[in-house]
C-alpha cells in the first residue's frame, strides 16, 4: 500500500546481531521514522526503543533452485574462486536475482549497469500485485522514473474515522509536491526493461529451487521452468538450470529463496483489493485525492483505502489478525465508501500476502533477501514499494563495491555490510511504526483519536515532509512536546467517552 500514516522521531535503538554464525552486531540505530500522519513524539517512541532494543532483524536469506543452459565462453566457464580472490580475466561475478518487482528489478539494474553478469528471473511479466500503488515524491527523481509513469498526482488526502469524521491532511503540501499513484504492472515492467537495457539477462520463468554450495567457493545451481514465449496460465515451460556465484531473493512474501536458505517465517497480512471503474463525476472527485478509512468494520488492525488510478480506483483493505474475515472487511469498505463509488464496476480482483516484519535471517553465505522477501514493509502505513526498490539498489551497490565491479568473489561478510547499513538507516522507522499501529489501530476509540490528531498542522507538516523525502523532519522539541500531550489527552478522551459520537453520512 503506501500512504503516509505517522511520523515521529525514534530514540536510539540497539540492533541485534545480523547473521547466523556472525558475531558482528549491527551498529546503533539512530534515525527517524518517515511515513505518515500522526506524531506520537517522544512519549511512545522512548517506550518503543526500551521495549524493543535487541529485536533488530538479521540475516540469512537465499532460496530457490536452478541453473540455465546457455552457450558458454570463458566468461561462463566453471571456476571455483574463494572470497577475496579475483576471477580469471574475462570472467565476472555472476548474480541471479529471483523476482522482478521493484526490489529485484532495481537490484538487477544496478548490478548490470556496473558490470556484474546479472540474470533476472520473473515468472509473470504482467503481474498486477494488489497494492495501493503510492510512491513518495523523492522516488521519482532518485530512481529516474519518467513522469508519465505516475497515473495520478495526489495532493489531497482524506482520513475518515470510524464515525465518518473526515480530516483533510494535504494542506501543508507545496504546489509542486504530491504523492504519486502508479499501477504496479506498469512500474515493474519499466524497471525490468531498464535492467535489460543496461545488460541484465531477463528470464521469463518460474523459479523452482536451488542447490546450495557444498564447499566454500562453489556455485549455486538454480532450477527454473523457462517459459520463453509461452503465454497463458497453462504454461509448462522447459526445465533449465543456471549456475551463479550470488543469489538475491526478491521473490516476495512467499519467497522460495527464503525457504531454501531457511530464513525463517514471519507474520504476514492479507491485502485484498478491487479495481473498479466509477462514473465520471465520481472519478472527478478522486482525480487528485486518496482516502484512508479506519474502523473495526473495515479492518481490525489496519486501514482500508480508495486510491485513484489512471481511469479507475482501487478499493481495498488488509488485516493480520483476522485473515479469514478479509471478505467481510472488503464489504465494509464498499459500504463505507458507497456514496462515492456507487455505480462502480469491478474490473479486477487482487489478493496477496504482505510481510509484517523482517525475517529472522536475511543473509546466508552468498545469498541475501531484499524487499518483501526480507520483510521490508512498514507497519501502520503499509509502505513497501520505495523500501523494496531501495533495498534492492543498496544491496546491489554493496555487491558492486565489494566485488570491485564484478572482478572479485564476495562472501557473507560482504553482504552483511549491506544489512548493517540498512538497519542503521531504516530500523527505527519499522520499530516506531510498529508501536503506532499497536496504539492506534486496536480500538475504534483509539482510531477516532488518531484521526483527530491528523488535524494538527504540525502533524501534517512533519508527516508529509518525512514521507515525501524520506529524511528526518521536525526537530522542534516544543512542537513535539505539545503533540505528545495532545496525543495522550485525545486517547484519554475517546477511551473514556461514555456516549460515542453519532455516525456521520459521507457527502
Amino acid at each position: 500500500m503506501a500512504m503516509p500514516v505517522a511520523a515521529v522521531r525514534a530514540a536510539p535503538v540497539q540492533a541485534a546481531p545480523v547473521a547466523r554464525g556472525s558475531a558482528a552486531p549491527a551498529p546503533t540505530l539512530k534515525t527517524s521514522s518517515s511515513v505518515a500522519v500522526m506524531g506520537l513524539a517522544a512519549t511512545a517512541v522512548t517506550a518503543a526503543a526500551a521495549g524493543r532494543s535487541g529485536r533488530a532483524r538479521n540475516g540469512l536469506a537465499q532460496g530457490l533452485h536452478g541453473k540455465q543452459q546457455v552457450k558458454r565462453s570463458l566468461s561462463s566457464a566453471k571456476v571455483v574462486v574463494c572470497a577475496g580472490v579475483n576471477f580469471p580475466e574475462g570472467r565476472k561475478l555472476r548474480v541471479a536475482v529471483v523476482g522482478g518487482g521493484p526490489a529485484g528489478a532495481s537490484a538487477a539494474d544496478q548490478l548490470a549497469k556496473d558490470g556484474v553478469e546479472t540474470f533476472l528471473i520473473e515468472r509473470k511479466m504482467d503481474n498486477c500485485k494488489p497494492c495501493g500503488g503510492a510512491i513518495p515524491l523523492c522516488m521519482i527523481d532518485e530512481f529516474d522514473l519518467p513522469k508519465d509513469i505516475v497515473d495520478r498526482q495526489v495532493r489531497k488526502m482524506t482520513m475518515i474515522s470510524p464515525t465518518n469524521k473526515e480530516v483533510q491532511i494535504g494542506q501543508t503540501l507545496k504546489d509542486d509536491e504530491f504523492i504519486g499513484m502508479v499501477r504496479r504492472e506498469v512500474l515493474d515492467d519499466f524497471l525490468r526493461q531498464r535492467a535489460k537495457t543496461n545488460g541484465a539477462t531477463l528470464i521469463n520463468g518460474l523459479f523452482l529451487g536451488m542447490t546450495l554450495p557444498e564447499k566454500k567457493g562453489d556455485s549455486y545451481v538454480l532450477t527454473y521452468n523457462d517459459y520463453a514465449g509461452e503465454e497463458g496460465n497453462a504454461r509448462k515451460g522447459e526445465k533449465k538450470t543456471l549456475e551463479v556465484d550470488v543469489v538475491i531473493g526478491a521473490d516476495g512474501a512467499n519467497s522460495r529463496v527464503a525457504k531454501d536458505i531457511e530464513a525463517g517465517d514471519y507474520e504476514y497480512a492479507i491485502a485484498f483489493q478491487e479495481r473498479m471503474t466509477i462514473p465520471d463525476n465520481k472519478m472527478e472527485y478522486y482525480k487528485d485525492r486518496a482516502e484512508m478509512y479506519v474502523g473495526e468494520d473495515v479492518s481490525p488492525d489496519f486501514y482500508a483505502w480508495v486510491f485513484p488510478k489512471c481511469d479507475h480506483v482501487a478499493v481495498g483493505t488488509g488485516t493480520v489478525v483476522d485473515k479469514k474475515g478479509i471478505q467481510r472487511y472488503q464489504q465494509g469498505i464498499r459500504d463505507r465508501a458507497a456514496p462515492r463509488i456507487e455505480g462502480g464496476k469491478i474490473i479486477r480482483v487482487e489478493a496477496h500476502p504482505i510481510p509484517e516484519h523482517p525475517r529472522p535471517w536475511r543473509v546466508k553465505d552468498r545469498a541475501i533477501l531484499v524487499g518483501d522477501a526480507a520483510g521490508y514493509v512498514t507497519k501502520c502505513s503499509g509502505e513497501g514499494i520505495y523500501f523494496a526498490a531501495k533495498s534492492g539498489r543498496m544491496c546491489a551497490e554493496t555487491i558492486v563495491k565489494n566485488s570491485m565491479q564484478g572482478v572479485r568473489m564476495i562472501d557473507e561478510a560482504d553482504l552483511m555490510e549491506h544489512l548493517r547499513e540498512w538497519d542503521s538507516r531504516y530500523g527505527p522507522t519499522y520499530l516506531v511504526l510498529d508501536l503506532l499501529q499497536k496504539i492506534f489501530y486496536t480500538s475504534d476509540a483509539a482510531r477516532e483519536s488518531f484521526v483527530e490528531l491528523c488535524e494538527e498542522e504540525y502533524v501534517q507538516k512533519v508527516t508529509f515532509d518525512s514521507y515525501l523525502y524520506k529524511t528526518v523532519q521536525g526537530n522542534d522539541p516544543v512542537g513535539d512536546l505539545k503533540l505528545g500531550w495532545k496525543t495522550l489527552s485525545s486517547l484519554y478522551k475517546y477511551n473514556n467517552q461514555k456516549t460515542p459520537d453519532p455516525m456521520r453520512t459521507l457527502a
